[in-house]
């Protein structure tokens, strides 16, 4: 068949084969895939293999298995498989299997098999075989020979099984035409889309004379729209164009989303299969651009998502401001396609400079500096965002147009970075003349210039200190040493911040041994007596030398009570043979070592003239000696060590770091609706994790306000991207399923497939109509919300169900009532009820004797209210918590 080969760009059914399963393997993560078909004798044989194994791959092409093997459905099991799979699942070492038939008409005429390694295949990746199922039986009856003993199957009926099993591509227009036109030998045919504005756009179009059409069919097409018919046919009288022929005008959708047109040199037969079929075609049609249409806009989000989490990632990984803005631009420069574009942040001394670019030289700071003016505004405070689409003749940037053409700008975005008040820089991008801003793109560069406004303000904070301590300038020259040794310090600080003393120790002597690339550490403090160092801790990196070597570094060092000890000046005592014997019995048995070649030295822990402990290290590699850098890397890292590092400063440090990550993950400002007040507040517990509470809100198009309030099982910065994700889930998907039920139903499946195992999410959703009241909810495990109606009693919404990311397929229920004029919902997390003091519970009963005494606030007071109510009981919070009050005014 003509369309598939010209549709897919092969042409055989091998080829064809080739393509489905390479295609399905990447989108499966599949380690083999076989593609199989029915020959003469009925038996199916392998035409198309992928496969990680070369030896794998020659081994199963051409191979066969009997038909009757096949499964009537699916099978997903090792234990059923013919002999020949199984022994190929032996080979892989598969964990997930899949087999599928492949029927034509109700008879196996195929089979789809895939195999992988690492885990069983996910309900997704199922639905993506049986549509790869589909394909191989759409290219058997493509390709199959003119001697078939069947008849030939429908063109028409052919192009809408391809445009059925390829619905997920994202081109569906460029593949309706093509296979429309292929399939009813038109002379031309035309996609149209229908704006919102009401313009008709014309999305692709196919044909030998597709170029010419347009000139004769605009008409048409809004003489069929008029009519309300699927399908209007009409006869081309010769006109302007030289056009003599039939023109047929296909409505897609209903409301119609645009038009297929058809142009025949010919008219068809009124009574044939042709214009029979238009209408079943149009149809599916219709749906494979719906489809495309979905696809394109989770595509972006998805992207637009992953973009925010690889810079929120970025900054957690690295708290490196060279770092971030790198990922940043080229994240940038990716989503928009781009090529030149640059970060200006502002200096100490308020002034821009270049802090990363792409494919700019030239006076591009000036150029920079004008558009920081104009998205500030005269009053310095502008809405942020100024789009310039001719940058040579626009009034706005005449006082720069010299670098603008020296630097050979067609047109300029410039998007400021906030945090808070505090104006951080600009991001500029510089594309080609007149291109402008889709509203996706809009609100990704504000989503994610304010990430990266966080970022850099934190990486600041970073390297502020690293320059205090000293370490920042080490920093430039050995950037690989400088992470190593904060590595090292985070595992350190964070052992004894945690109060694990004894277990501190451990972490220390591993930490010195694996981040310096010594052979083995111990620490020695003083006995209580005071009369000697004893070994606390030993660790030796190769586990056979560890027994002897602990032998050796496990005695003790003794300390005179009269004469000064050598540890006391604080200096680095690097041993030979003649200072460890001079040190005594704990050192002297390296002698024999050091006589070889092996290098060791001792690290004095000392504060205020009193000796804390040593730190011996031993290096038994010859080649690797313990040398000026590693001495400089232990001993900064063994002073904090001495100290505690320095606890209450570094708590300290981290508490703010930990705040700045939550409050970017939380709402910036809170809606104002008319009819409707919101208060929020969130308040972190003591620990110095982040938390995992999130909340946020979303205005819907019918005029509603969406209320999303969750937490994230953990603490922690691991969390941190899990709230992320609840944001963007959140984000992404409550305008296309506005329904509670209906929402957490999809978000359930999107954070069963990203959340870590053993992990979920508990989430509340809410509608308001802030005109009538009514209020809708369903809860995924949250706590549900507390109502008080004038004159009654607070009490909870009923709503259950099962917390996000436990198991697919779920349902909720949605629970419904009218909030009255004056009434309150109240939202919040488990860390309010369950806010503790010596063992009792803050509960429901205190929740709601506040929430009555304060009713009268207005919300945002009432929020903060209820939250100080719970602080006076519980005094410091044991868990983080977060409250949303929403109050309909009287």
């Amino acid at each position: 068949m003509v369309v598939a080969r010209d549709s897919t760009g092969v042409n055989d059914l091998d080829a064809a084969l080739t393509a489905i399963v390479d295609r399905v393997a990447e989108l499966a993560n599949a380690d083999l895939v076989v593609a199989r078909v029915a020959d003469e004798s009925g038996g199916l044989v392998a035409h198309a293999v992928y496969a990680r194994s070369e030896s794998v791959r020659a081994e199963l092409e051409g191979s066969r298995i009997e038909a009757r093997s096949v499964p009537a459905g699916e099978r997903t099991t090792l234990d059923k498989l013919p002999r020949p799979l199984r022994h190929a699942a032996e080979r892989v070492a598969a964990v997930g299997v899949l087999q599928l038939p492949v029927r034509d008409k109700g008879t196996v005429v195929g089979s789809l098999e895939l195999m992988r390694s690492r885990s069983e295949f996910d309900p997704l990746q199922l639905t993506l075989a049986r549509a790869a199922a589909e394909e191989i039986a759409l290219a058997r009856r493509a390709f199959a020979g003119g001697d078939s003993a069947r008849a030939a199957p429908d063109p028409i009926e052919l192009a809408g099984d391809a445009l059925a099993a390829g619905a997920a591509d994202t081109r569906a227009a460029d593949q309706v035409a093509a296979l429309a036109a292929e399939a009813t030998g038109a002379a031309a045919c035309l996609v149209w889309r229908y704006e919102e504005d009401g313009e008709h756009v014309l999305a692709a179009l196919a044909g030998p004379e597709a170029t010419a059409a347009p000139t004769i069919a605009l008409e048409a097409l809004q003489r069929a729209q008029a009519s309300r018919e699927p399908v209007v046919v009409e006869t081309l009288d010769q006109d302007r164009s030289g056009r003599i022929g039939t023109l047929a005008t296909l409505r897609l959708g209903e409301p119609p989303l645009g038009a297929l047109q058809l142009l025949f040199d010919q008219a068809p037969d009124a009574d044939g299969p042709l214009l029979s079929g238009l209408g079943t075609f149009a149809v599916r049609v219709a749906h494979a651009l719906r489809a495309s249409e979905h696809r394109r806009s989770l595509a972006a989000d998805l992207e637009h998502t992953r973009a925010l989490l690889t810079i929120v990632g970025q900054a957690i990984a690295e708290l490196s401001l060279a770092h971030t803005l790198e990922t940043a631009v080229d994240r940038v420069r990716e989503l928009l396609a781009v090529d030149r574009l640059a970060v200006y942040l502002v200096d100490e001394g308020e002034r821009l400079e270049t802090a990363a670019e792409r494919e700019l030289t030239g006076p591009h700071l000036r150029i920079g500096e004008r558009l920081l003016e104009l998205a500030l505004g005269p009053a310095r405070g502008g809405r942020g965002l100024v789009l310039v689409t001719d940058a040579l003749r626009d009034p706005q940037l005449a006082g720069v147009r010299d670098a603008i053409e020296e630097v050979g700008i067609e047109a300029a975005l410039g998007v400021l970075l906030r945090s808070g008040e505090q104006l951080i820089g600009l991001l500029a991008v510089y594309p080609q003349s007149g291109r402008t801003l889709t509203e996706s793109e809009d609100s990704l560069l504000r989503a994610l210039v304010a990430q990266l406004a966080v970022a850099v303000q934190n990486a600041r904070l970073h390297e502020r200190v690293e320059r205090e301590s000293g370490e920042a300038a080490r920093a430039r020259d050995e950037q690989a040493e400088v992470s190593r040794r904060l590595r090292a310090l985070y595992e350190i600080s964070r052992s004894f911040t945690e109060g694990l003393v004894d277990g501190a120790f451990d972490v220390v002597v591993k930490t010195i041994v694996n981040e310096l690339g010594v052979d083995a550490a111990v620490l020695r403090i003083p006995h209580e007596r005071g009369d000697a160092l004893v070994p606390v801790a030993t660790h030796v990196r190769e586990e056979r030398l560890a027994e002897p070597v602990r032998r050796i570094l496990s005695l003790a060092q003794p300390l005179s009570p009269v004469r000064p000890s050598a540890f006391r000046s604080g200096k680095v005592i690097v041993l030979d043979a003649k200072t460890a014997a001079a040190l005594g019995p704990a050192h002297a048995p390296l002698i024999p070592f050091l006589d070889q070649g092996s290098t060791a030295a001792v690290i004095p822990l000392v504060a205020h003239d009193r000796i804390l402990g040593t730190m011996t290290l031993l290096s038994l590699d010859v080649e690797r000696p313990i040398g000026p850098e590693t001495l400089e890397a232990a001993v900064s890292i063994a002073g904090p060590t001495a100290l505690a590092l320095d606890n209450a400063r570094l708590q300290q440090q981290r508490k703010q770091f930990t705040e700045t990550m939550q409050s970017s993950l939380l709402p910036r400002t809170q809606p104002h609706l008319p009819g409707l007040q919101v208060g929020a507040v969130y308040a972190p517990s003591t620990r110095l994790e982040v938390g995992g509470d999130v909340y946020d809100f979303l205005e819907l198009a019918d005029g509603r306000l969406a209320v999303v309030l969750g937490d994230v099982t953990g603490h922690g910065i691991d969390v941190a991207a899990d709230m992320a994700m609840a944001k963007f889930v959140f984000r992404s998907l409550a305008r296309e399923h506005p329904e509670p039920d209906d929402f957490l139903a999809a978000a359930n499946e999107v954070v069963l497939g990203e959340i870590g195992a053993g992990k979920f999410i508990t989430l509340l959703y809410l509608t308001i109509d802030p005109e009538t009241g009514e209020l809708a909810c369903a809860s995924a495990g949250h706590p549900p919300p507390r109502l008080l109606q004038p004159g009654a009693a607070p009490e909870p919404l009923p709503v259950l169900g099962l917390a996000l990311g436990v198991e697919g397929g779920q349902s909720y229920e949605t629970g419904r009532l009218r909030l009255e004029p004056g009434a309150i919902a109240l939202l919040y997390t488990d860390g309010l009820p369950e806010a503790r003091r010596e063992g009792e519970l803050y509960g429901e009963n205190r929740l709601n004797a506040a929430l009555l005494a304060h009713a009268e606030l207005p919300a945002q007071e009432l929020a903060e209210a209820l939250v100080e109510d719970c602080r006076s009981f519980a005094g410091e919070l044991g868990d983080d918590l977060a409250v949303v009050v929403l109050k309909r005014l009287a």
